[in-house]
């Protein structure tokens, strides 16, 4: 009885370490999907930043274009402005148009 008592004991203690050799190594894993996970996350982040960036800078560009076509139609409705005040003092003065 002796003897089996320890079989017993060394089986267990040998169950004992094989089974923290595969807790260290669980942990092992573990630890290595969290670092890749957090570096995901920081290319993520990065990339988020940039591509936030490039938003902000297409907004602006949008409101410059805005302004731009703004003031163009301004100009184009006062220069039509004087092109009719041209053409009706040149019908005062006889000017007839003739069409093509």
């Amino acid at each position: 009885m002796e003897h089996d008592l320890g079989v017993s004991e060394e089986e267990e203690r040998n169950f004992t370490a094989l089974l923290t050799e595969e807790l260290k190594q669980m942990e092992g894993e573990t630890v290595e999907n969290q670092r890749r996970a957090d570096m995901q996350l920081l290319e993520s982040k990065k990339m988020v930043s940039q591509y936030q960036k490039e938003a902000d800078k297409c907004t602006s560009g949008m409101g410059t274009c805005e302004e731009a076509r703004e003031k163009a139609e301004n100009a184009l409705e006062a220069q039509r402005q004087v092109t009719s005040m041209w053409e009706l003092r040149a019908r005062h003065q006889g000017w007839k148009q003739e069409l093509v």
